[in-house]
């Protein structure tokens, strides 16, 4: 493992083609990327998705835990139903994404175009206005991964609590803000670090749902996806593993933000003084 990093931070700081030995050109491949203007594209629609899809991808799969850990009949079934769509292969589920919203044939626009004052639906993936939304609902469908996560923490609530909340007259509403959601942080911070790091890395759907072309206009030309075609399309391994470093940059520091900040709002019911 240690041989690919090290091996990698060498060639960012090299002209490297794999078809010829490397030769060294210091900060070159760096420099270069502040004046690429797709290299800072791909970053703005990479932040762009992870601005969005995190948060709402945990929002939602927190409002799909609670509701699927009520003790009623067939339960089950409906865990199982909302869980399916995480074990779809991803390859599968883009396929199926383009045929749902296909602007002429696809079954979205169909139903839209029968709501009153929708004549003229939107063209999805092939609107750069709407690419990235459209790729944004794709991620929030297959939630059903954080939901199990989240279905656990939500049964190691202590049961008491709720009841003697009950007792003093707190609304459903008001327990689930005073009791759920402290014991849930730490099961909504797990979520939000591991997504965060996921969507600076997204690059399966964007490949399929665009056959690679990162379009229309380049709206959903992900960082990884640049990286793909500078290193495997242009044969450009040095620059393309300068990108992979500053990437590399980025997420660590994200992910120390986030960590650092955590002490706020992240409560462990072992703790001393309720919060780490």
């Amino acid at each position: 493992m240690a041989y690919p990093v090290a091996a990698s931070l060498y060639y960012s700081f090299c002209n490297y083609s794999v078809l010829k030995p490397p030769t060294w050109v210091g900060m070159a491949n760096y420099e270069r990327l502040l004046t690429d203007e797709l290299f800072w594209t791909s970053l703005w629609n990479t932040l762009y998705f992870a601005a969005f899809s995190v948060p709402l991808g945990i929002i939602v799969a927190f409002l799909l835990a609670l509701l699927l850990n009520v003790k009623v009949r067939g339960m089950t079934v409906y865990r199982t139903i909302f869980y399916i769509p995480s074990i779809v292969p991803m390859v599968a589920s883009s396929v199926l994404w383009i045929w749902l919203f296909n602007p002429q044939y696809g079954a979205v626009n169909a139903l839209l175009r029968h709501v009153p004052g929708i004549s003229d639906p939107p063209g999805w993936l092939s609107d750069p206005a709407w690419a990235k939304p459209t790729i944004i609902l794709w991620s929030i469908w297959g939630v059903g991964n954080t939901v199990v996560i989240f279905l656990a923490g939500l049964q190691g609530v202590p049961q008491a609590l709720y009841e003697a909340a009950e007792v003093d007259g707190a609304s459903p509403w008001q327990r689930t803000l005073s009791i759920t959601v402290p014991y849930m942080t730490p099961y909504l911070f797990f979520a939000l670090v591991m997504g965060l790091i996921g969507s600076f890395q997204f690059f399966t759907p964007a490949m399929v749902m665009t056959n690679g072309t990162g379009g229309p206009a380049d709206s959903t030309m992900f960082y990884a996806l640049n990286l793909f075609h500078r290193a495997f399309s242009d044969f450009k391994m040095g620059y393309a593993c300068a990108m992979a470093w500053v990437l590399f940059i980025l997420v660590v520091i994200a992910t120390l933000v986030v960590v650092k900040s955590s002490a706020r709002y992240v409560y462990y019911e072992s703790a001393d003084e309720g919060a780490v």
